[in-house]
């Protein structure tokens, strides 16, 4: 994902986390058509799928796209994301959290920058 901004990796992966979520209904669904299951445990992988589809689409549009919902909402913030003006010491190498010149460690992951 090129076009994942700084600070959006969470939802970037959640977006993969989700696209794993869906192989595993899907999985699930095979299995239970294998061993004879009631036609309940195979409705059990349909959800998997339908929950994992929306969480994918959900936390893609969050990564990529110009607005973002996020909790960290400060002054510091990148201008796509909040209108905020970006920090002046640019963004953790790990996370991508937003930090400042004087930042020794990261607000968000904690490790040193």
């Amino acid at each position: 994902m090129k076009s994942v901004k700084p600070g959006r990796g969470p939802s970037a992966m959640s977006a993969w986390g989700s696209v794993v979520a869906a192989l595993f209904g899907v999985f699930w669904i095979v299995a239970a058509l294998q061993m004879g299951a009631p036609w309940i445990f195979p409705a059990f992988g349909v959800l998997f799928i339908i929950s994992a589809a929306a969480g994918a689409v959900y936390h893609y549009k969050n990564a990529t796209g110009k607005n973002r919902f996020g909790s960290e909402a400060d002054d510091n913030a990148d201008p796509g994301d909040y209108g905020g003006a970006p920090p002046s010491g640019g963004y953790c190498p790990y996370c991508g959290a937003p930090a400042g010149e004087d930042y020794e460690y990261c607000r968000r992951c904690g490790k040193k920058l």
